[in-house]
């Protein structure tokens, strides 16, 4: 491919949006509408009107990757910028290196950003000539590299020098996507001096007027899960995350990001859960933890998200347990067919003391059931698994519940009445542990 005399514009709508629509270059012109629209996707949103010059554009954010394709094919053979975009579609039978070097210097390394991106080569891209918004993408790549390297702390630098170099570019969604990633990545290496929860809201507020409504919510949902850890430290009030999952689920819905909208609810029960219920009032935010927690059910399966799973099942059944009910008899059946379902995976997976707080909250419901024989095997048990592993607090709760059940039947085997603790005593003593959240 020959190079001709191309003008490409700065700066591009790149990287704010998803591969391969958030990837595609638009060739210089002094169409209005053009500009315009190219105008609007430099800062995250969809252009209000899409101008015919730009159809192929138009089709590829829509997710009509073929017909996009199309579009770019039809143009003269020596269109770099059309032969780029074909390729960022589709890569299959490409010459990145033709490629390469049809395009003006600053945007041929975006050719070697998309080819490390899907997997054509593992040598991430060098910088070269580019700068600004390619710049940005240059530095994510490597960044990327370098996490695959376990080299954590150089990841980050390349992603705070990227969501930088963004910003100076006038790229501000792209910036926002960038610190971001920055925050997960630090958040999730422990990263020495970083601040994830400040780059997340500074994220946030760069995203704020885009039509990015999944990166913003996930941006919502990873700080709701940092405040709720701070939370449990006592450093912020646990409704600060709850904000934060609300705020999740205001943006998305289950049909446009699934995983995202099952993992607010998820943790939007956890989180209130987890809050102590003093007043009558709380228990309507019982019932909305409930609500929340079948809906995050809903997507996530035993067979597809095991851990996600495990979590809402026992959360559920924790709140079965213990919040007030005129059908409180149904919800402890209820509540331990849940625990027996989580016992199968809990045995599989190696994990004894998750085991032996199933089994404690399995016993107790059973117990209030009056099935005192099958709920002493629970809590025997759950009493050795917590002794084996020197946990002496949950020890202690066992055995209380032992010692009432012991009370409660007289020597003829026959129940007594009262006595026992409120439904979800261990419940409540291990919620805190259990509902961990994800």
């Amino acid at each position: 491919m020959n190079r001709r005399q191309i003008t490409i514009d700065r700066p591009q709508p790149l990287g704010a949006f998803p591969l391969p629509a958030g990837y595609l270059l638009v060739a210089g012109t002094d169409d209005p509408e053009v500009t315009q629209a190219v105008a609007e996707l430099v800062a995250g949103r969809q252009p209000t009107t899409w101008p015919a010059a730009m159809t192929g554009h138009r089709l590829a954010h829509e997710g009509m990757h073929d017909a996009a394709v199309e579009i770019f094919a039809a143009e003269p053979a020596d269109d770099a910028v059309a032969a780029y975009n074909r390729f960022v579609i589709d890569p299959a039978g490409a010459d990145p290196a033709a490629l390469r070097a049809a395009l003006p210097d600053a945007f041929a390394p975006l050719v070697d950003v998309i080819a490390y991106a899907v997997g054509m080569t593992d040598q991430p891209p060098l910088e070269d000539a580019a700068k600004g918004e390619v710049l940005a993408l240059v530095l994510a790549a490597r960044a990327s590299a370098w996490l695959d390297a376990g080299d954590t702390s150089s990841a980050a630098d390349l992603l705070r020098r990227a969501a930088d170099v963004a910003e100076e570019a006038s790229a501000t969604p792209l910036a926002g996507v960038l610190l971001g990633n920055l925050a997960v990545v630090a958040h999730d290496h422990r990263l020495a001096d970083a601040d994830p929860v400040a780059d997340i809201r500074r994220a946030l507020k760069l995203l704020a007027t885009t039509d990015l409504a999944v990166a913003r919510a996930e941006l919502h949902l990873q700080l709701g899960l940092l405040l709720h850890a701070e939370a449990a430290s006592g450093r912020v009030p646990l409704t600060d995350a709850v904000d934060q999952y609300y705020s999740a689920l205001q943006l998305v819905g289950q049909s446009d990001a699934p995983h995202v909208w099952a993992a607010a609810n998820l943790n939007l029960g956890t989180a209130y859960l987890t809050m102590p219920m003093i007043e009558a009032s709380d228990q309507l935010r019982a019932g909305i933890a409930m609500q929340a927690l079948r809906a995050s059910l809903e997507v996530f399966t035993k067979d597809e998200h095991p851990q996600e799973w495990s979590s809402a099942q026992m959360n559920l059944a924790n709140a079965l347990v213990y919040t007030p009910s005129t059908h409180q008899g149904d919800n402890l059946v209820d509540a331990v067919e849940r625990y027996e379902e989580v016992l199968e995976l809990r045995e599989r997976d190696g994990d004894p003391v998750g085991r032996a707080r199933i089994l404690a909250n399995q016993g107790n419901a059973l117990a209030h059931l009056g099935v005192f024989d099958h709920a002493k095997a629970k809590l025997y048990e759950a009493r050795f698994l917590f002794e084996e592993h020197e946990d002496h607090d949950s020890v202690m709760a066992v055995r209380s519940v032992l010692d009432e059940i012991a009370k409660q039947t007289v020597p003829d085997g026959a129940p007594r009445v009262g006595g026992l603790p409120e439904p979800g005593e261990v419940a409540r003593l291990r919620a805190a542990q259990e509902s961990e959240g994800v």
